[in-house]
């Protein structure tokens, strides 16, 4: 919001109720990161933005065919390159005329949010091999100890 003025445009949307019918990404309105666009190059009547998070530690929840929202506004995600620290989203001409990400330029910087899923399977994983180390039996070594026991016992 830092670098917004008076008259600035942004991506404002309803939230959708609980009984809507969902579609899309889960978008939920925080700020994870910001990221300075690196650059904007027209394809065809899209434009392909090429984008670089401050925190680079991000970069682990930024997968091809994933989203991020830039502004406020969910795009899916085109390409990635996790070493040199960069990911790419492409604006089609419809999307173009209704998010102000469109009118952004190299230099840039805008806010992120990352998908919320990511983070929810990194801390499940987390707790699995907490779990492990824990001496507690992981729910991966029962799943497969049920599938031998089954086996074994079919005549």
């Amino acid at each position: 919001m830092g670098s917004l003025k008076e008259g600035s445009k942004v991506n404002l949307e309803r939230s959708v109720l609980a009984s809507s019918r969902m579609g899309g990404h889960f978008v939920q309105g925080h700020v994870d990161t910001t990221a300075k666009i690196l650059s904007v190059k027209p394809d065809g009547n899209s434009l392909v933005f090429r984008l670089q998070p401050r925190d680079l530690q991000i970069m682990r929840y930024v997968v091809e065919k994933g989203w991020v929202a830039i502004d406020g506004a969910s795009l899916t995600v085109t390409n990635v390159n996790d070493e040199e620290g960069w990911w790419e989203v492409m604006l089609i001409a419809y999307t173009q005329e209704r998010i102000v990400t469109a009118v952004k330029n190299e230099g840039d910087e805008v806010n992120v949010e990352i998908d919320i899923v990511g983070k929810y399977v990194e801390k499940s994983v987390q707790g699995y091999f907490q779990e492990t180390k824990k001496g507690n039996p992981a729910v991966l070594e029962k799943m497969v100890q049920r599938i031998v026991e089954q086996s074994l016992a079919k005549p």
